[in-house]
């Protein structure tokens, strides 16, 4: 029973290659290709309706069809995970039909695009930064729209990617135990994005690295050092009362306060 539904199964999907090739293949009707391209469509079965809407569109320029057409072939770009093909094709539509009742929906997807193109914080963030220029367009064009808090969303999303690379960036001084360097670098990250995810750990390291200058202080440096070590860690405390450094703070401070003891 099995092998017969096996069998059958690769009958049906044979027969459907079938049609697809022949339609594919045709050089005559082309409303045969706009309707079996949006049944493909309609059906999830994005790449080969990609592949006939790219065959039908030219026929179909300058007339009501050409609209529906070209927007559904960049919205396939997108369903096949071709991001940034979708994003030229959303960009393409947008500059042929400015009036269109899928603008909103276009202009969306367009920043959509170049989110999904955005790489992980360690890259380069070339897409990173267009897609929060797209999408920021967009909420400003329309503020209003269904879509507008999903954007909202997805610009957060890419600005704390931008915020981690940077963070990372400045505790790399901590990791290589260049400690000034460290200091003037998480001070710097602090100051351009104060309302930053990473604040805490950013203070956190910036506390560790004044912690290591203290410890290896000369002489008659230490106990100052050590002294404002202790007020700095009270006044991070202010801030963060329930941090999850809290343990390691304390001990490095009553190690550093054994040393000047």
């Amino acid at each position: 029973m099995i092998r017969l539904l096996g069998i059958l199964i690769l009958f049906i999907f044979t027969i459907s290659c079938n049609d697809y090739q022949k339609i594919l293949n045709s050089t005559e009707n082309e409303v045969d290709k706009y309707t079996a391209a949006e049944k493909y469509y309609n059906n999830g079965e994005f790449r080969r309706a990609s592949a006939l809407l790219e065959q039908i569109m030219p026929s179909y320029s300058g007339k009501p069809q050409g609209e529906r057409l070209r927007f559904f072939f960049a919205n396939t770009y997108f369903e096949t995970k071709s991001y940034y093909l979708a994003a030229i094709q959303f960009e393409n539509f947008i500059k042929s039909y400015p009036n269109s009742q899928r603008i909103i929906d276009a202009y969306f997807m367009e920043g959509k695009s170049y989110f999904m193109l955005s790489p992980i914080f360690s890259l380069d963030q070339d897409e990173t930064n267009t897609a929060i220029e797209k999408l920021q367009i967009f909420i400003n064009r329309y503020p209003n729209s269904e879509f507008t808090t999903e954007a909202i969303e997805l610009i957060e999303q890419l600005q704390n990617k931008l915020e981690k690379k940077e963070f990372e960036i400045s505790k790399q001084y901590y990791t290589i135990r260049d400690y000034n360097s460290a200091i003037r670098s998480l001070d710097n990250f602090v100051a351009d994005y104060p309302g930053t995810i990473f604040r805490e750990e950013a203070l956190y390291y910036r506390w560790m690295s004044t912690y290591e200058i203290a410890i290896n202080s000369i002489e008659s440096k230490i106990i100052e050092r050590v002294t404002e070590l202790e007020r700095s860690l009270v006044n991070f405390l202010r801030y963060y009362p329930e941090t999850i450094f809290i343990e390691d703070l304390s001990n490095k401070l009553n190690n550093a306060k054994k040393i000047i003891n």
